[in-house]
């Protein structure tokens, strides 16, 4: 793999809802995130894809299915790059994980079997090594904030952070080979030794 376009995906009716949400299938798209997955294919229209890329949610892979319409791309799911678990707050208000996610080291486990940040950054690293070791030149991966703004911050050596910045739905970033094997080898790094890096460091988002 040469180039990764990498998306969050599109507005779906978890993030109307503003609830955690890392159970499969999860809930789809709104009628504005379908909006969206049309901008997004739209965008793209110019763009080779070789490869288009879901994690078996429904709300990636309804992205996935309208940014490749008309187009005969086969597709793949990579769970590596799913949600993280947030365990007994799946299904609670998303601001209620995000505050006990705060105040907790990155390597601590949610409460009722969720995956820690550490843990969900090395699952992430799993994903990106899956994509770099195929054979395809480009790939349109749909993924969730989580994954999108780990994986664009380690490109830029930036290691994970107590609260992370938004990611827009369905804008695909650009990373070259080397970007995401960069990416990869610091979320490897961070999940074996995780510490949050300071909050006044910020990321410089690629579009």
């Amino acid at each position: 793999m040469r180039t990764l376009l990498l998306a969050r995906h599109a507005f779906a009716g978890s993030n109307r809802d503003v609830v955690a949400s890392s159970r499969k299938p999860g809930e789809g798209l709104t009628d504005e995130g379908r909006e969206q997955a049309r901008a997004l294919r739209d965008a793209l229209a110019g763009e080779r894809v070789d490869l288009g890329v879901s994690t078996g949610y429904a709300r990636t892979d309804e992205t996935l299915a309208v940014a490749l319409e008309g187009r005969d791309v086969p597709r793949l799911v990579v769970p590596e790059l799913g949600e993280i678990h947030f365990g007994g707050y799946d299904g609670g208000l998303l601001e209620t994980y995000r505050a006990w996610a705060a105040a907790e080291l990155p390597s601590a486990p949610p409460p009722g079997g969720g995956e820690s940040r550490a843990a969900a950054a090395s699952r992430f690293a799993r994903g990106l090594r899956l994509l770099l070791a195929r054979t395809e030149e480009t790939a349109l991966v749909v993924a969730h904030a989580l994954v999108v703004r780990y994986v664009l911050d380690a490109a830029e050596g930036l290691g994970p952070a107590a609260r992370m910045a938004p990611v827009e739905h369905a804008v695909a970033h650009r990373l070259h080979a080397a970007d995401a094997e960069a990416a990869a080898t610091l979320l490897e790094e961070w999940g074996r030794a995780p510490a949050f890096r300071d909050p006044s460091v910020e990321g410089r988002a690629r579009r």
